[in-house]
């Protein structure tokens, strides 16, 4: 495989206007083990299987730079005598560049949907194998599968066995293995994880590459290597497992943070390091979901919500409590900073996988009242502003006052020294006037069941 991905880094130097163009295989956002597997494993099978005139590429959808985080993939490709040197990551290929000279072709794994910064990418899409649930039309140029197993990797096992088994090989089946295995939490039923599907193509790996690494000691390396934030800082502990998302006039981060909440709140200057994390990569909001295992089988959830807005922060704990799809059965929990909310997570099955779905209608949501009050943009409030304003807002330190609980300054005798207004009326925040306008439609809710 190795030489296959050196090849990959050739034909991307050599893309022209005048060259076929390429195929990019992609995985999510969050780039963990399974969307690099799933990326790496199904454009090989590809190129192999397939007569192409675009040359299958995986691509890892982060910064180079940001590789280093990703301990429990850096440690697969190790044992896999793979070289990280061989890869391509998103930042050394313009995907936006190849599809405004038509020569990009995308299939995505371990994800359905593109972000909002690739919508226009998204008719480049010509097939999607994901197991997260389903957020995108149906169409027949762009075959669909999706299905909710514990891996991704799993899909593409199914895929690699019935349509090309001479594909696999020792080195091809450890990387999909051992990704079906930390996915599935070593095949554990209490976790909530694996499925028939996961067991069937886990088992049939065995049988078939016997020499395979045992399992337990596997599962227990890449577990052990996943759960290493030794040394980080809290923006790498952030950044080592995220997705973003954005609505109306809110972007916000969803990271999975490996301790404890306890201990990830005791950690010197936390508040300020979130707020200047947000300042950095202009986000309005941080979701923190933690997550230890007892015995390394059953899963132990916390959550937090992060923010320098009252607004934001009450909004998103609010939707966040009331979710019935599933219901997390969040118990509030003390905080030692006042901009953050902390609760235990009752519902261990949650993943992040299921609480996105309850963080993206919630956003809709948000964005639909943004629009009940008018275009943001004719009011001089566009998302960069929006984003450039909640960034500059002041930090409040660990043991600070909340930004929202300011004092305003005393009026002045308008006949003696001037008054506060002559400068012009002060300007409103869109999450003010989202503020507002969630009071109305709650007024007029009200009104109506009166009626």
């Amino acid at each position: 495989m190795e030489a296959y991905l050196r090849s990959c880094r050739d034909v991307l130097k050599c893309c022209s206007k005048n060259s076929p163009g390429l195929h990019v295989v992609m995985g999510n956002e969050a780039c963990d083990m399974d969307s690099m597997v799933s990326a790496m494993t199904f454009a090989y099978f590809l190129s192999k299987s397939l007569d192409c005139k675009r040359m299958p590429v995986p691509v890892l959808n982060i910064p180079r730079a940001e590789f280093p985080l990703r301990s429990d993939s850096t440690f697969l490709l190790r044992e896999s005598g793979l070289s990280q040197d061989c890869l391509l990551f998103r930042d050394e290929v313009d995907l936006h560049g190849l599809h405004k000279n038509k020569l990009l072709t995308l299939t995505l794994v371990d994800h359905n949907v593109l972000p909002r910064a690739d919508t226009e990418l998204e008719d480049a899409v010509v097939e999607v194998i994901d197991h997260h649930l389903l957020q995108r039309p149906t169409s027949p140029s762009c075959p669909i599968t999706v299905e909710p197993v514990g891996s991704c990797a799993t899909l593409v096992t199914e895929r690699i066995a019935q349509k090309a088994p001479e594909v696999l090989d020792q080195q091809v089946a450890q990387l999909l293995y051992a990704t079906i295995i930390l996915d599935c939490v070593n095949m554990a039923p209490e976790a909530g994880k694996v499925t028939p599907k996961d067991s069937q193509y886990a088992v049939f790996l065995e049988k078939r590459f016997p020499k395979l690494p045992q399992r337990g000691a596997l599962f227990q390396s890449l577990q052990n290597a996943k759960f290493d934030v030794s040394g980080l800082s809290t923006e790498q502990m952030l950044l080592k497992d995220m997705k973003a998302a954005s609505g109306g006039d809110l972007k916000l981060a969803v990271s999975v943070i490996y301790m404890t909440l306890e201990a990830f709140l005791q950690r010197r200057g936390l508040q300020q390091d979130l707020c200047d994390f947000c300042h950095n990569h202009n986000y309005n909001l941080v979701v923190a979901m933690t997550i230890s295992f007892i015995d390394n089988k059953e899963p132990f959830r916390q959550l937090a919500v992060y923010s320098s807005s009252t607004v934001n922060r009450e909004e998103m704990s609010e939707a966040l409590e009331k979710a019935k799809n599933p219901s997390l059965d969040l118990k509030p929990m003390s905080s030692p900073y006042p901009d953050v909310k902390a609760f235990i997570q009752g519902n261990t099955l949650a993943s992040r996988k299921k609480v996105m779905p309850i963080i993206t209608d919630f956003l809709k949501e948000r964005e639909r009242k943004v629009y009940q009050i008018g275009n943001i943009e004719d009011l001089d409030l566009d998302d960069d502003s929006n984003l450039d304003q909640s960034a500059s807002q002041q930090c409040p330190e660990d043991a600070g006052i909340e930004d929202d609980g300011q004092v305003p300054p005393t009026p002045m005798n308008s006949l003696v020294e001037g008054c506060p207004l002559d400068n012009g009326l002060p300007k409103i925040s869109p999450e003010v006037l989202v503020e507002k306008v969630s009071k109305m439609a709650s007024m007029e809710d009200t009104s109506s069941e009166g009626q």
